[in-house]
Order: structure tokens, then sequence, then C-alpha cells
């Protein structure tokens, strides 16, 4: 693969999926990376901090597509409306062709104290921007918090489900659906 071709980071992140699933994540070097991907391990460090980083690519970009499709819902939208439209942005940038990605992700994670960490943090950072995105528009507490906390269980629970190969529905789908069952079954606590 010649080094000058586009999309450097997912390239990088692919190379460090099958590289982790075929010799483990504490074997695999930056370098190694970097050779599967075509590319040097100083562009490694231009887009990642470290090996653990590429796994949690695009964080930056989630973040932000939740604050503003909140900040662009409509004004009489209730905090779970603006919550739904907040997933509808983020789950459309996970098309079919990353099911296999979050399939082997997975797997990666869950064997790594320091990832899983990572991916809590991960996590936790999506709720606060949507929480804050929500505060935005005049939400207060605790509605805020506990609309984005059922909006990232119902994102973390579909995605466990659409990153099975089994599956055939969209992430979008998914994360609807789970968001409605987590909104019905917060209806029965009364």
């Amino acid at each position: 693969m010649a080094r000058w071709e586009p999309n450097a980071q997912e390239r990088l992140v692919r190379a460090a999926l099958e590289l982790f699933t075929e010799q483990g994540y504490d074997a695999t070097t930056v370098n190694e990376i970097a050779d599967r991907a075509g590319l040097t391990k100083t562009t490694f460090f231009r887009h990642f901090r470290d090996k653990r980083e590429v796994l949690f690519a695009g964080q930056h970009i989630h973040t932000r597509l939740i604050a503003d499709a909140i900040d662009a819902a409509p004004g009489p939208a209730t905090p779970l409306e603006a919550v739904r439209a907040a997933l509808d942005a983020l789950t459309a940038t996970f098309t079919d062709d990353r099911r296999d990605v979050g399939a082997r992700l997975r797997p990666v994670i869950a064997g790594h104290t320091e990832l899983q960490e990572r991916s809590a943090l991960k996590r936790a950072k999506l709720a606060e921007a949507m929480t804050d995105a929500l505060h935005q528009r005049g939400v207060p507490e605790p509605t805020a918090s506990l609309a984005a906390d059922l909006g990232i269980r119902a994102f973390y629970d579909a995605f466990d489900q659409w990153a099975d190969p089994a599956s055939k529905q969209t992430l979008t789908e998914l994360t609807r659906h789970t968001l409605d069952e987590l909104r019905a079954a917060l209806a029965t606590l009364d």
C-alpha cells in the first residue's frame, strides 16, 4: 500500500485491530501498526498519542455531532426528542462497512483493563457532551443528565447488538428501538 494513499487514520485503525486480533494488544507495537497500514511511525503519532487511542478514534467528532444535533433540534423538542436527534446523527456515521470493526473492537477492549477504563471515559465524555448541549437548550438538572444517560445507554446497548455479525438492522434502527424500550421502562417505575 502506498504511503500517500488517503484515509491514513482509518487505515491505522483497521491495521491496529487486525494486529490486536492476531497477536494480542500487549504484543503489538506502534511500528507494527504503522507498517501494516503502509505508513510511518511518525504518521501514526500525527493521528494518535499512543496505541490505546487508535481504538477510540473519532471521539471528538462524535461529541461534536451530538452537540450540533441537539442544538439543531426544533425548539419545542423534548429533552428525549433532542437526544434522539443526537443519536440519529451519531449512529449515521456507523455504516454497515464498519460493523466488522465493532465486532473486533469489543473483545480487544474487554480483555484489557486500561482499554476498559478508556472506554468508560469515552462513554462519560459522550454523556457530558449530551448533557451540556441539553443545558444550552435550557434543560435543567436532573432532567438533562437523565436524558443524556438514557441516550448513551441506548447507544451502547444498541452498538453491542449491531456489532454482532448476525444483526441485520442499522445502528440507527437499533438505537431508536433501545431508547424507546428504556423510555417505556422508565414509565413503569411509578
